[in-house]
């Protein structure tokens, strides 16, 4: 399935998942960040942002009950 200017639906996710990864790591440049303003849907970054903190407070959770064993 295809968006309104043609691009397949699934690499526009991956955009999205792309752009927020960068911004947890701090390292997104100037001309990707307007990019991403521009072409990219809020609540879906919202929402993947949600879920990658999520991931990440499960991935700390199980490396200190590692650490602790």
């Amino acid at each position: 399935m295809n968006d309104r200017n043609g691009q397949p639906r699934r690499r526009r996710f991956v955009d999205t998942l792309k752009a927020v990864s960068w911004a947890f790591f701090g390292v997104r440049k100037g001309r990707s960040h307007e990019h991403d303003m521009r072409e990219l849907n809020p609540l879906h970054v919202i929402l993947v942002g949600l879920l990658l903190a999520a991931v990440f407070i499960v991935v700390l959770v199980m490396l200190a009950r590692f650490a602790a064993a």
